[in-house]
């Protein structure tokens, strides 16, 4: 029988020292940990080496229960897995313990309040959209290009190339040939930088 720790945070600039050294002093000599999203578990491969590392008997120690999954579903498919391997869950700052029924009546709970917050937070995201369609002010996100069209406009003016430009602004290059060809369809007197002028010829 052996407490096995996993620590995870949702982003790369996240710091994991503190959740390792709460697991560490709870008694555990083998901690997985990573960074990634915690939305889905497809893909978190310290999760799935964690769980093969598991054995009949082990316990598996988090700190918190969002720590392994922030889908109700994914997170009662991880409790009914480890069940079957007769392997426990607990969380260090949350009264979590299958083990005990008390434990478990409580993992159950905070999984049904997270899943009804986060649908809470969904409906009124869309109610808040259809009453701004309504009044005609919801227009929807601009592309991620289109939004920066201006900037491509400055800093090929200011002589960057049309790589250089994508990359300063992380979008792609057709997206800052489409940009300036657009410009150029509205200013047609207008030479942009690093393009050839076509030569013109006298009538004799």
């Amino acid at each position: 029988m052996a407490l096995v720790g996993y620590a995870r945070v949702s982003t790369t600039d996240q710091d994991l020292t503190h959740q390792i050294a709460v697991l560490t002093s709870a008694g555990c000599r083998k901690i997985f940990s990573e960074k990634m999203t915690g939305a889905r578990k497809e893909g978190r491969q310290a999760l799935d080496d964690c769980l093969d590392y598991l054995r009949e008997g082990d316990t598996l120690v988090i700190t918190r229960i969002d720590r392994l999954s922030r889908s109700l579903r994914d997170l009662q498919n991880l409790v009914h897995e480890l069940e079957g391997q007769n392997i426990k869950l607990r969380a260090t700052e949350q009264a979590i313990d299958t083990s005990s029924a008390s434990g478990k009546a409580f993992l159950d709970m905070l999984g049904v309040f997270a899943e009804f917050e986060t649908r809470l937070r969904q409906e009124r995201q869309r109610e808040g959209i259809a009453r701004a369609k309504a009044r005609g002010a919801y227009k929807g996100r601009k592309p991620t290009a289109q939004a920066k069209a201006q900037q491509v406009i400055e800093l090929t003016l200011a002589g960057l190339t049309r790589e250089a430009v994508a990359d300063q602004l992380g979008i792609g290059r057709a997206s800052v040939y489409r940009i300036l060809k657009t410009w150029r369809q509205q200013h047609p007197d207008a030479i942009l930088p690093g393009e050839r002028v076509k030569p013109s010829f006298a009538q004799p």
